[in-house]
């Protein structure tokens, strides 16, 4: 090992690890869990989303989030493509199943079925950390064990929430999730010395993100199906096409030529940061055919629109900045005009009412100059 001059490890001889093909199944169950979560956001009453709904479409998509995330990091760093390991996999496929059936904005009714899901699919991911610390040496040993045996604390604290009623119970529920999520980061000093795959990391995240942007393609057909093909629909959606690949063409171009996929670190910020990335992409699908529907007021949809942007823009400079070769991270000058172009749309808009192909237009602008400057 040596260090690049940003203090990253970097292997000598690195090798690529893989996306097996029952990984590929794996995030396919999730298609669904995405979905339910994401058709939250399109819940509107009174020309707004409620505040109620905005944050159970984060409860709903948290622990989605974080089920994939888990079992992903555990074969990342210790997976390998045997029988024992499609076993485990396989089990957890069932958990998916049942956790994806029962999310729904009725917490109360479906809430055993879930806690079933959930608790089933981190257990597992534990259990494996268990089971493979015995066989790994050193540093790696200390981390599966570390994870091992450090996650049944959040998954004790989540299944105490059936001994409670009403909100007391969730809050128990998302306190262990949080306990959960939190565990990486204060082990972190046992992660970094035993690293991800930086090369499978990112490609494993990037499938997950092919699944998003699936949610932006369902909203185009939404539009084209909602009503009679006017050139109003026609020209909207065409818009909403080249916002799609923009947005593609920015992210996938970063982690296929600009990333550097042999710095060996705890993975951390492409770990947290995807979350924003995904919470901002399931927005910006839900923004595309509320926009067409018309359905809220104008002052919310702009708030809406731009903030579900400004949270995309801002993860994935969080995200790419650090893992990007040093001369091709953005400057000062690209963070002005990139900020000062969704100033100056937001502004107008605000002063001058215009139509909604018009708004998604400016946000089209907005992530093909994004795509241009960073890729």
């Amino acid at each position: 090992m040596n260090k690049d001059a940003s203090g990253f490890l970097q292997s000598k001889a690195f090798a690529e690890k893989k996306v097996t093909w029952l990984e590929l199944f794996y995030d396919l169950l999730f298609v669904a869990a995405v979905s339910k979560a994401s058709h939250v956001l399109l819940h509107v009453e009174h020309g707004s989303i409620p505040v109620e709904y905005l944050s159970k479409f984060v409860l709903i998509f948290i622990p989605i989030w974080w089920a994939w995330v888990g079992q992903s990091l555990f074969v990342n760093r210790f997976g390998r493509d045997v029988l024992s390991h499609r076993i485990f996999l396989i089990l957890q496929l069932f958990f998916v199943l049942i956790m994806t059936a029962s999310l729904s904005v009725d917490f109360d009714q479906y809430y055993i079925p879930f806690l079933i899901g959930y608790l089933g699919l981190r257990a597992m991911t534990a259990i494996q950390y268990l089971a493979v610390h015995k066989k790994e040496e050193a540093h790696q040993k200390a981390a599966a064990r570390y994870l091992g045996s450090r996650f049944w604390i959040g998954l004790a604290v989540s299944s105490s929430s059936l001994f409670f009623d009403s909100w007391i119970r969730y809050a128990v529920l998302y306190a262990g999730i949080i306990i959960d999520i939190l565990l990486p980061l204060i082990g972190r000093k046992y992660l970094v010395k035993s690293p991800i795959n930086t090369h499978h990391l990112l490609e494993r995240f990037s499938l997950f993100t092919l699944i998003l942007l699936g949610e932006s393609v369902i909203s185009i057909l939404a539009v084209l199906q909602s009503s009679r093909w006017t050139w109003h629909s026609v020209l909207f959606a065409a818009i909403t096409f080249v916002l799609i690949i923009a947005m593609w063409w920015q992210y996938f171009d970063n982690v296929e030529k600009k990333v550097n996929k042999t710095l060996e670190t705890a993975g951390q910020t492409i770990i947290y940061g995807h979350l924003f990335i995904y919470l901002s992409m399931c927005m910006i699908a839900a923004s595309i055919q509320l926009l067409f529907l018309e359905q809220l007021n104008y002052l919310f949809m702009l708030c809406f629109v731009f903030g579900s942007v400004l949270l995309y823009f801002f993860s994935t400079l969080l995200v790419f900045h650090k893992y990007r070769q040093a001369h091709q991270r953005l400057g000062k000058y690209h963070l002005a005009v990139l900020l000062g172009l969704l100033g100056v749309f937001f502004t107008l808009d605000l002063l001058l009412l215009v139509p909604n192909y018009l708004v998604i237009g400016e946000v089209t602008l907005f992530f093909v100059v994004y795509a241009k400057f960073t890729t």
